[in-house]
């Protein structure tokens, strides 16, 4: 989840909760690190002076902007007991109007409310062998992951893919590694993408597999892995893979949502979600992409059938049907009771 800045969302997400606000933390930017082709390293301290929530590799935190806009930026360093924060940004030209805001606008200086940490994508650091894939600005995450193997003197080998070396955020760090441990490719001069069954192939049974990257990287490397156990192979989307999703298509609405804790019932018409209803009948809900990708809104469900469409739960999460992303959500029966 290095950034998710570029598919089709409202400009600006509604006003927070004043739940919700409360639990944000006042922030300012303190330094700002150039380390790739219009990617920049950006190091967050609490305006306060005082220490942040811990985090574990994998772990994001939300930015809420000058501008009104939210987004989700992966942690690009381990830190048990931080003071601050590191945050990869890549200025992307399909901005929407996240990423473009950050490196043209923000400074060194600048105040930013953040939030705490969130971790949908968790490292499992005690794996005998470890197995990383990353393209793009999806480095983010995973060179949080590498440092922390790194420390901790696990196996693992990485597999980083750019478009050329100028556009390869931490390569000077990586090329110093040991060629066993890390392969970097570049489309420009390797004459190509990067052959995912092929590197997928040579991997052990048994070692945890984990990919973060544009969603073509991440389909080639859900379909190289496909035949591979479910508990073994970690994806993070930063956007989301359910195209109707994406293009605000799919079909919402239409079926009753029932608060189990309140009691509460709303009826939830054609083409609006859950998240919207609820948010515009006063109910205190958390939030952030409204697009199926940080996680925030996860809910358990208590009854009803839900039609997935978030990239966070796995398949195999989303058949038990014991919880749902209440922003992108659908629903097959007429009633889905929520537990809140």
């Amino acid at each position: 989840m290095a950034s998710m800045d570029t598919v089709t969302a409202p400009a600006a997400a509604p006003p927070l909760t004043a739940a919700a606000a409360a639990h944000l933390i006042e922030a300012k930017i303190t330094a700002i690190t150039p380390v790739a082709r219009d990617t920049n390293v950006y190091t967050l301290q609490r305006a306060d002076g005082a220490a942040l929530p811990a985090y574990k590799p994998g772990a994001h935190i939300d930015l809420h902007l000058p501008n009104g806009l939210i987004r989700q930026f992966s942690l690009a360093a381990p830190n048990g007991d931080p003071q601050s924060y590191r945050v990869g940004v890549k200025r992307d030209e399909n901005s929407r109007g996240g990423s473009r805001y950050i490196v043209e606008q923000m400074k060194v200086g600048d105040a930013i409310k953040i939030s705490a940490p969130r971790n949908t994508f968790p490292l499992v650091a005690d794996a005998d062998h470890v197995v990383l894939f990353a393209g793009g600005i999806g480095i983010t995450p995973i060179w949080c992951m590498v440092q922390e193997l790194k420390t901790l003197g696990r196996s693992f080998k990485l597999y980083y893919a750019c478009r050329s070396r100028a556009d390869m955020a931490f390569v000077e760090e990586l090329e110093k590694f040991d060629l066993n441990l890390r392969h970097l490719h570049f489309d420009d001069t390797a004459g190509g993408v990067l052959d995912m069954a092929a590197a997928v192939a040579e991997i052990p049974a048994g070692a945890h597999l984990y990919c973060c990257g544009p969603n073509p990287m991440l389909k080639a490397f859900e379909a190289a892995t496909a035949s591979r156990p479910r508990n073994l192979v970690h994806v993070e989307y930063f956007t989301p893979k359910d195209e109707a999703a994406a293009a605000g298509e799919a079909k919402l609405g239409g079926f009753w949502v029932e608060l189990a804790r309140s009691g509460e019932e709303y009826f939830i018409p054609e083409g609006k979600k859950i998240l919207e209803v609820l948010y515009e009948a006063g109910v205190d809900v958390d939030y952030s992409c409204e697009l199926g990708i940080c996680g925030a809104c996860e809910t358990k469900i208590i009854s009803g059938i839900p039609e997935h469409h978030d990239s966070v739960l796995s398949e195999e999460e989303q058949a038990t049907n014991e919880k749902v992303m209440i922003c992108c959500c659908g629903c097959k029966t007429e009633r889905l009771v929520l537990d809140m």
